[in-house]
């Protein structure tokens, strides 16, 4: 295993990953973003299964929040307040009136600061920051780091810890778009997925979630048998047309000792297997990706690839019975999420 390191315009860094299996992982110190994950198909080609931008330049503003960092909560926030011991919170709004991943001044556009890691069991970048209290309208101080981990099992592991000084909100993820067909001009549609979950969160005409939790049985939101992504979003349902004919929904996982979540590209053979421990995650099927004017690089489009952002839920700041986003002072926040990469031949 090795590690390279480059120096790129605008100072960032970039770190360059490699296992013994020939394996790439390659990510930036800019917003913590993933930029390449090589792995092969079931004739040993290898291919990148992250979508993102060719030009580095791109990712200063990079509006679909490819392959980075989230925080310090991902997802969306409803009109942008929330309340904490009796204080209410004003936060961006930066769409729709409402507060979604952070605002415009998140993690995705932080400089973190890295740390190379060698260990027996993988090598990696640990990335660290500092947020002060009161930056994006959140409280509290933040100390946070990340820790990406390769190893010869062809996984990337990725280690979330954080401490506050006050109460406050705070669920990292991170937003890589994966295409295991290795070519972001391919649809994911025909991508078949496997998902421990029985409930999804229903969303309004904003994506905001109403507060209903829906049984996932006899909806195409059931994918606890393997089933394409094509057969769910063709159906018509309307909580799929809502999300503009696909996913962008929070489903809450199964508490079992299964792996999460399996995505399979019967073309190539390529399979991504997710273990977390986190409660719940939002499924994204890339539906407004062409939709946003400001793209000016034509290798992707709608369904170019889908995200699952592992994470506790926003919602749980107005609605009961969702999983709790609130960081203690006397608490440390640990989130593991494991990426296991294989082939079916």
């Amino acid at each position: 295993m090795k590690i390279e390191t480059l120096k790129l315009p605008n100072n960032w860094k970039q770190f360059n990953l490699y296992n013994d299996n020939g394996m790439l992982v390659s990510l930036i110190d800019y917003g913590g973003i993933i930029l390449k994950i090589d792995i092969p198909d079931k004739e040993g080609n290898f291919k990148n299964v992250i979508v993102g931008y060719k030009n580095y330049s791109s990712y200063e503003k990079n509006p679909p929040y490819f392959g980075a960092l989230i925080g310090r909560v991902a997802g969306r926030i409803q009109g942008a307040t929330f309340e904490v011991d009796g204080e209410v919170y004003k936060l961006e709004t930066n769409e729709h009136g409402n507060h979604l991943h952070g605002g415009s001044h998140g993690f995705h556009q932080v400089v973190w600061k890295s740390e190379i890691i060698k260990r027996e069991d993988g090598i990696g970048v640990k990335l660290s920051h500092f947020s002060k209290d009161g930056e994006g309208g959140y409280p509290g101080n933040i100390d946070v780091s990340v820790l990406y981990l390769l190893n010869n099992d062809n996984e990337l592991i990725l280690e979330y810890t954080a401490s506050t000084d006050k109460l406050t909100p705070f669920a990292m993820t991170n937003h890589s778009y994966f295409n295991l067909g290795g070519n972001p001009q391919d649809s994911i549609l025909p991508h078949s997925l496997k998902l421990e979950s029985d409930r999804f969160v229903e969303l309004d005409e904003d994506l905001i979630p109403t507060g209903k939790i829906s049984e996932v049985a006899n909806t195409p939101f059931d994918f606890r048998t393997e089933r394409l992504f094509n057969n769910g979003i063709n159906e018509g349902n309307e909580q799929n047309q809502i999300a503009g004919s696909g996913y962008d929904h929070y489903f809450l996982f199964q508490q079992t000792e299964k792996e999460k979540v399996v995505l399979k590209d019967g073309k190539s053979g390529r399979i991504l297997s997710i273990q977390t421990d986190q409660p719940g995650m939002v499924l994204y099927t890339a539906n407004n990706l062409a939709s946003n004017s400001t793209f000016n690089e034509p290798s992707f489009s709608r369904y170019s690839g889908v995200c699952f952002e592992t994470q506790g839920s926003p919602a749980s700041l107005h609605h009961d019975g969702f999983p709790d986003i609130l960081l203690h002072p006397d608490e440390t926040y640990r989130q593991r999420t494991v990426y296991r990469f294989s082939v079916d031949e």
